[in-house]
């Protein structure tokens, strides 16, 4: 299927690792110009340097996301640099564990600025760009929204906002022929899965419990998997869909985890 996402402009929050790492090694391979926007300056010019190796095309920005003014300047440096964005992926976060027993003020407002604002700021800094091209936004997000997870209040919380603004976006952007979507993401191997993995006393036995889980195949979901798509919705053919949740996570939020 042709994509026709050459030479699009497209920032990917959270580029770097993991399935934002995928998003942008998948996004080159369609054509399009990744820009990687990310807190360390080595890892997204690793993943640069991926895309080059590939003969495509890529950019990095540096910015810690939590902050407002290096939202804002990150958006100012992609548009000095190409002068258009034809699309947005927010993609960073971190389940960073803030319970409702075990966490604190600063510590919940912290986590909505590591896992939500960002996404606001990101959409509300680039959307002049985003609506002189008609850039689609796909936002990603988890299953703790709808499932609970336990010990995360949080990050659940953060992933019900990626929710409603995805819905709230899609309305508002409607006059400007502007898409919005979210992809939703249950179990998927990344570097932070396997840190997380790695603090059980039996790794192995504590993958597996996982795994038995998930309907479909019972294994977990690939980065490419997730990519694959972002890229579809990205792309014009997806021409008539806004406003959806999308589910890649082998039935795990939707068919019974008995079967």
């Amino acid at each position: 299927m042709e994509l026709h996402l050459e030479n699009k402009v497209i920032i990917v929050t959270g580029g770097a690792k993991g399935i934002g790492e995928g998003i942008v090694l998948k996004l080159a391979e369609e054509g399009a110009i990744s820009v990687i926007v990310g807190r360390n300056k080595a890892d997204n010019l690793a993943v640069v340097d991926k895309v080059k190796a590939m003969g495509g095309q890529a950019f990095q920005v540096v910015a810690e996301l939590s902050s407002n003014e290096a939202c804002k300047a990150a958006v100012e440096a992609i548009r000095a640099e190409f002068g258009r964005i034809e699309g947005l992926v927010n993609n960073a976060g971190v389940n960073d564990g803030v319970g409702l027993q075990n966490g604190s003020y600063e510590a919940f407002v912290a986590s909505l600025h590591k896992n939500l604002i960002h996404y606001y700021l990101m959409a509300h800094y680039a959307l002049p760009d985003l609506i002189a091209s008609k850039g689609p936004i796909v936002n990603i997000g988890s299953k703790t929204a709808e499932t609970g997870q336990g010990n995360t209040s949080a990050y659940a919380a953060s992933n019900g906002g990626r929710n409603a603004l995805t819905r709230e976006w899609a309305v508002e952007l409607l006059p400007y022929g502007i898409r919005v979507n979210a992809v939703v993401v249950a179990e998927c191997y990344t570097p932070l899965y396997d840190k997380w993995i790695k603090t059980f006393p039996d790794p192995a036995q504590k993958l597996q419990s996982i795994t038995d889980k998930i309907p479909f195949e019972k294994r977990m979901t690939t980065a490419e998997e997730i990519a694959n798509m972002v890229a579809f919705l990205l792309s014009d053919c997806s021409s008539h869909t806004t406003g959806q949740l999308v589910h890649v996570d082998g039935g795990y939020v939707h068919l019974d985890r008995s079967l």
